[in-house]
């Protein structure tokens, strides 16, 4: 097991001086994720397809190579396979996940290399912290990743692995926003790992976990098909954002929230919205759009990517409550979870639901 420790804390207290700037020498060698691969077509946003009903509280969402998909429950701790046209069967239950409050079974991720290795990887809420494990559906869990500090609420918990075959975490400030700007702790940050939990070769603090900093709760993750990452983040009161990631940049918390950091040498988001209007959880993105699971807001947001830059908004699908987890399957279509029963939305009958949007 590995734990986010103080032998770092020296190599991360240069780093962070590094950070907050806009441009530094460090970064010229920082590893940077090379082109993914893009399905082809777009999901037809007009024939929406309920898979399953009657998920409880559904969150990570993870394809297997042979087109089965992983969810996780959160607050159950169990983990479902969803196959279309089947009943939803659990196939494993994490042991000693603490739900509470926005804590319990968060993120899920297949190994790029799962055909051989066979590994999942989840976040989960316990007892003392948040944390990282691998397994194997037939096997027990190994903690990769321990020491993330949790909270009754912002607890982050998105993962996956990048074009770089890194594994990348989004985490919270656990509610304590000195934390994201503190680069001794992983909280309020975007970390990048190796498989095993190492911190990976080319971040911009060497043995640092941590990719980028400044967040308040990171939930969505993706790369366009230039292999630049963008994240979702939840503002407080005023502005919700998606900021396209860079290594070793400073996105702002708690100092700045949405736009006008750049003068202090933060990086400002390309796209905000008030929370009311999103709390936006996870992102995917296909062609040349980047599609916004929203929370609060209650909709789906598309938004043009061009070249890496993003547009304007668009809303749809507004009648279907609270919206957590969004995912490209290989096959380009669309899968979407709503999160009616998280204890903040207003429960509809068959909720919660995954829905499937088939590429056109």
């Amino acid at each position: 097991m590995r734990r986010f420790i103080g032998i770092v804390i020296a190599v991360l207290m240069v780093g962070a001086v590094t950070g907050c700037g806009g441009d530094s020498g460090s970064e010229a060698s920082v590893v940077t994720s090379t082109a993914p691969s893009t399905p082809s077509g777009v999901p037809d946003l007009a024939a929406g397809q309920e898979i399953v009903r009657d998920i409880d509280v559904p969150w990570g969402l993870a394809f297997l190579p042979d087109g089965d998909v992983l969810v996780a429950e959160r607050d159950t701790g169990r983990i479902l396979r969803v196959v279309p046209g089947r009943p939803a069967e659990k196939v494993y239950e994490v042991p000693g996940v603490v739900a509470r409050g926005e804590g319990g079974l968060l993120g899920l991720a297949v190994a790029a290399d799962y055909a051989e290795t066979r590994y999942v990887y989840a976040y989960f809420t316990a007892a003392d912290d948040n944390r990282i494990v691998r397994f194997r559906l037939d096997g027990q869990p190994e903690v990769i990743f321990a020491g993330i500090a949790k909270a009754g609420n912002h607890n982050g918990g998105r993962i996956a692995f990048g074009p770089d075959g890194m594994l990348y975490i989004g985490t919270g400030d656990a509610a304590q926003g000195n934390r994201s700007q503190d680069p001794a702790s992983p909280n309020g940050k975007i970390l990048r790992l190796t498989p095993d939990g190492a911190a990976a070769p080319g971040n911009p603090t060497p043995g640092s976990p941590v990719y980028s900093l400044g967040h308040r709760n990171v939930q969505g993750l993706a790369w366009d098909r230039s292999g630049r990452l963008f994240a979702a983040e939840f503002g407080q009161d005023a502005f919700d954002e998606i900021n396209p990631i860079e290594p070793g940049h400073n996105y702002g918390w708690p100092i700045v929230e949405g736009m006008g950091g750049t003068e202090r040498g933060f990086t400002d988001p390309q796209v905000i919205w008030k929370p009311s209007e999103a709390s936006p959880s996870g992102i995917a993105i296909s062609g040349d759009t980047l599609y916004v699971a929203a929370l609060r807001g209650e909709r789906l947001w598309t938004v043009p990517l061009r070249d890496g830059t993003l547009g304007t908004p668009q809303s749809w699908l507004p009648d279907l409550g609270r919206l957590r987890t969004v995912a490209i399957a290989p096959d380009g279509a669309l899968w979407l979870t709503t999160s009616n029963t998280d204890g903040r939305g207003d429960v509809r009958a068959g909720d919660d639901r995954i829905i499937r949007f088939p590429a056109r």
